[in-house]
């Protein structure tokens, strides 16, 4: 059952912050890269976080790929060739977790695709109005998606997405790759962190749309609003009180979120 039919039916966990729970692992993160560095220098690293989150309950594991860019890697002397070999381990990593794991229930690969702010590494993902046009946004994302679902993940999660410019950006690459998406939005009260109206945001036709990496407290006015365009919810906010809303049909938690945090999630589901 491919991903779209299977949330249809019922309610998804998402997982939570890889790089923080990296981090608690006592990994390195301070860096550039972010948790990408480690698809480079320690991939079983990955490999045993995600598996925490599916032992937890997660039903989707999201790759590795965040922060993992051509010109990103490019610094680190890492050519085209290497860069498009390292974007296919993030799924072939998450692939490996879930086999694993030996779960009897089907978890899915979300291949991660952060926003062109990630690759600044100074936080411009929560301001978004990077000074590019729709078309060099496009040129930025076209490629890695497409690298990206040749690895095969079930889902692309255009995430952490600041501006409706970049949105539109994102949605335009999309075309022709053939897999369905979810995007959302980073946010701040009932905005996007660029300033735009929800309701403008929300509008463009992703398969899945919502927020994340955003204040739980802005969560439930988000989902009010995505659910309102008839396509199914996503929200996954950094820790705090992560309620069972009842429109999302894909629930999880970002930054500071812990397999401990999933599993509570996972334990008051019906």
């Amino acid at each position: 059952m491919d991903f779209l039919e299977a949330i249809a039916q019922r309610p998804f966990l998402l997982d939570g912050g890889l790089s923080t729970w990296l981090g608690v692992k006592n990994y390195d993160l301070s860096d550039e890269l972010w948790s990408a560095r480690l698809l480079l220098q320690a991939p079983a690293a990955i490999v045993d976080a995600h598996g925490d989150f599916i032992r937890a309950g997660a039903d989707v594991i999201t790759t590795a790929s965040y922060q993992a860019t051509e010109a990103g890697f490019a610094k680190r002397g890492v050519d085209r060739q290497e860069f498009r070999g390292l974007l296919h381990r993030s799924v072939a990593l998450a692939r490996e977790a879930i086999d694993r794991a030996e779960q009897p229930r089907t978890v899915y690969v979300a291949a991660s695709v952060g926003p062109y702010g990630a690759m600044l590494a100074d936080g411009s993902e929560y301001r978004g109005n990077y000074g590019l046009t729709v078309r060099e946004l496009v040129r930025f994302h076209r490629d890695r998606l497409l690298v990206l679902a040749e690895a095969g993940p079930d889902v692309l999660a255009l995430e952490t997405v600041p501006d409706v410019r970049e949105a539109e950006a994102l949605l335009t690459a999309l075309a022709g790759v053939g897999l369905p998406a979810w995007l959302s939005y980073s946010i701040r009260g009932e905005q996007t962190c660029a300033g735009q109206p929800l309701e403008e945001a929300f509008a463009l036709a992703a398969d899945l749309v919502g927020v994340n990496c955003c204040a739980p407290r802005d969560v439930p006015h988000a989902v009010a609003l995505a659910a309102n365009t008839g396509r199914p919810v996503v929200a996954y906010p950094n820790k705090g009180p992560i309620e069972p809303w009842p429109e999302p049909r894909l629930i999880g938690g970002c930054c500071d979120t812990t397999p401990a945090d999933i599993a509570s999630i996972s334990a008051r589901r019906p």
